[in-house]
């Protein structure tokens, strides 16, 4: 019997099997009564009542603890099922062979470790691996030798986990379609077009900046294109090797096409000032790149009909992650945001979101999306780097089941919450802008006929600053006087009532 104030479940498996690096969301305790609290970084920390106390302290008692009570943690499953004798998994399920947790358990085994435990049938009434009120589901397909629902979202190669919550579920109920169309009624056609046509360029811009990086006319004109194709390459195909080996060659330098996915260790990383480099990701061994795709790849298809916003979160970051390419990931991981909704016909294919915009108007918030995955993947990787930059993974056998089995809960609140702000403010700003523009232009004109580009030039400074030219910016215009310039400012002003 486990004793009071004690660790059980995941957490209590996790100290048993030397698992410290793997970062569980759930921690569960046996108290007094119970209790839970939520830590700082999201964390939960659950006391449970004597009574929840397992029977015996072994393994796989703690084990089906953690079935019943702590979170889905298909990484951390993998590395636990892996170190219990699979004579001990075999007696667990004999001795309770239609017990819901043991079945599982032999379904997650085999589904997990990709082996047959030799067990011929079991019986009793289906059920649902896991519970659609507690995780985002996938279509169910029935494992009749478990009789289990399985409802994961995707397979054995590629499979992420996503928590609901109640900030989740509000996100994933709003209409994106109708919020769209609604802005649509408030604009003419011709209003609404010129800020697409603007907003396919911002978009491209505002991509490469994210990645520090000012591409060349042409690039931005390639990128563009790219835009403009969303959603309209087969969804059979679009995940594909030769799609997405495509893409990358029209929008990164020429020096740096690929030829396909990477066969290299790849890492992100900084150098630092001592010439120690930082790592921020490690990207998979390329010996899993080729399946981590194709599992990507089966993703997109087995959850069509599933909420495009889990969808856009999964297969984008999904992608990120995996990293095939050596560059152009970044801003492929963006453009498939953008893709799967229009693929999904919840963005209509004359619309282009500014989703990069608001990204780049949040950068601590993306960049914390992207660190809650790769920040525990650091820590766990045991790797070497040499002289020359190039990185050995030793544990890659270890790290394997994070890549395959990501735990995108924060990603896709992330992305459910950007798109909603994306819609629901720089859209209508762009589309209010675009609307005031040209009466602003009037009135400058009217104030001092020069020519449109500085014309332009003064609305865009303006823009830039609400309303006010910056004594930097003065110098573009030394012709003009101050009382002018007062007059252009208290115009913009004027016009752009709600800027």
């Amino acid at each position: 019997m486990v004793a009071k104030n004690s660790l059980v479940g995941s957490i209590w498996l996790r100290q048993y099997f030397g698992l410290s690096s793997y970062p569980l969301t759930h921690h569960s305790y046996i108290g007094s009564g119970p209790k839970t609290e939520i830590l700082p970084n999201g964390h939960i920390q659950q006391t449970f009542g004597p009574g929840y106390a397992p029977s015996l302290n072994t393994p796989l008692s703690h084990w089906e603890f953690a079935l019943k009570y702590d979170h889905v943690d298909l990484p951390f499953y993998k590395a636990v099922l892996s170190r219990i004798d699979e004579a001990y998994i075999k007696t667990y399920i004999h001795n309770a062979p239609t017990s819901k947790y043991t079945r599982k358990t032999g379904f997650l085994y085999e589904f997990l470790l990709g082996k047959d435990l030799g067990i011929t049938t079991s019986t009793g009434n289906y059920v649902d691996l896991i519970d659609s009120n507690r995780y985002v589901t996938g279509n169910i397909q029935k494992n009749n030798k478990w009789r289990v629902n399985n409802n994961l979202l995707g397979n054995a190669a590629f499979c992420p986990i996503i928590r609901r919550s109640e900030t989740l579920d509000n996100l994933l109920s709003w209409n994106l379609l109708r919020e769209i169309e609604s802005l649509r009624e408030k604009y003419s056609a011709e209003t609404f077009m010129r800020a697409v046509n603007y907003l396919y360029r911002k978009e491209t811009k505002s991509s490469y900046e994210i990645e520090h990086e000012r591409p060349s006319p042409q690039r931005v004109d390639r990128f563009v294109s790219l835009l403009q194709q969303a959603g309209q390459v087969p969804s059979s195909i679009f995940l594909e090797e030769q799609s997405l080996t495509s893409w990358q060659n029209s929008i990164v330098d020429s020096r740096f096409a690929a030829t396909g996915f990477r066969d290299f260790q790849n890492y992100v990383g900084e150098s630092m000032p001592n010439f120690i480099e930082k790592i921020h990701y490690i990207c998979p061994p390329p010996q899993l790149v080729g399946s981590l795709m194709k599992g990507l790849s089966d993703l997109a298809g087995e959850t069509t009909g599933l909420s495009s916003l889990v969808r856009a979160s999964m297969i984008a970051f999904g992608f990120v992650f995996i990293h095939p390419f050596e560059d152009g990931n970044g801003r492929l991981h963006r453009f498939l945001i953008h893709d799967v909704l229009l693929r999904d016909l919840v963005v209509p294919g004359d619309i282009i979101l500014p989703v990069s915009a608001h990204i780049l108007n949040h950068m601590s918030e993306y960049d914390a999306a992207l660190e809650a995955y790769s920040v525990p993947l650091v820590k766990m990787a045991d790797y070497l780097l040499d002289s020359k930059g190039e990185m050995t993974i030793k544990n890659a056998d270890e790290i394997e089941a994070y890549y395959r089995y990501p735990d995108l809960t924060k990603q896709t609140l992330y992305l459910t919450q950007t798109i909603r702000s994306t819609v629901l403010e720089e859209l209508p700003m762009e589309l209010y802008f675009i609307q005031h523009y040209d009466e602003l232009k009037k009135e400058i004109q009217d104030i001092v006929d020069m020519p449109d580009k500085d014309i332009n030039l003064m609305i865009l400074f303006l823009y830039q600053n609400k309303g006010n030219l910056s004594k930097g910016k003065r110098k573009s215009f030394e012709k003009l006087t101050d009382d002018e310039i007062a007059k252009m400012e208290d115009s913009f002003k004027a016009i752009f009532l709600n800027f």
